[in-house]
């Protein structure tokens, strides 16, 4: 089962060990999805949110 995050700032800290992160984009909301090894984490961010956190993600950036 995935695990949401409502931290932006943990959610950047858990990129450093992940393999990717999956980028969604709703009408309203992005929802950004880090595959780690052993969890799948899950954020709801607004959109001028999401794009600063995804400058600094440190793992592969894959948009769906």
């Amino acid at each position: 089962m995935p695990t949401e995050i409502f931290d932006a700032e943990e959610f950047v800290k858990l990129s450093e060990v992940a393999l990717a992160c999956r980028v969604k984009r709703l009408k309203d909301l992005v929802k950004l999805k880090l595959r780690t090894p052993s969890m799948l984490y899950t954020i709801k961010l607004q959109a001028p949110q999401a794009e600063e956190a995804l400058k600094r993600i440190k793992c592969e950036i894959q948009e769906v």
